[in-house]
């Protein structure tokens, strides 16, 4: 997608992702940082060592619960920085079917 169409969803991004990570970041009792929403064209989310939060833009064009679960999957980061079990086990908190919904979003096309 373009860089126009990046311009011109990136405000409603950042507000649709900023209220979600805030609800979620509440329900695991971290503290959000800064959260871009940038035109990422490999990656949906990530969390640098700094605690900051990357999200591309495309994410509000994903099912609700899909959406949902990108933005957990990188809160849960804040907690635990890598995939190990215990990465997985604050992901299971809050969706318990994230390795069906893994699967869907692979389905999904980012570029």
């Amino acid at each position: 997608m373009s860089k126009k169409h990046y311009l011109q969803n990136k405000h409603q991004a950042r507000q649709l992702i900023s209220e979600r990570a805030t609800f979620f970041a509440t329900h695991y009792e971290v503290k959000l940082k800064r959260i871009s929403i940038r035109n990422q064209k490999t990656r949906w989310g990530s969390c640098s060592k700094l605690g900051n939060l990357n999200f591309s833009y495309k994410i509000i064009f994903l099912p609700q619960n899909l959406l949902d679960y990108v933005i957990i999957h990188e809160i849960c980061h804040l907690i635990e920085f890598n995939h190990s079990p215990k990465f997985w086990a604050q992901v299971a908190r809050t969706v318990p079917n994230y390795k069906m919904l893994r699967r869907q979003l692979q389905s999904f096309r980012l570029s």
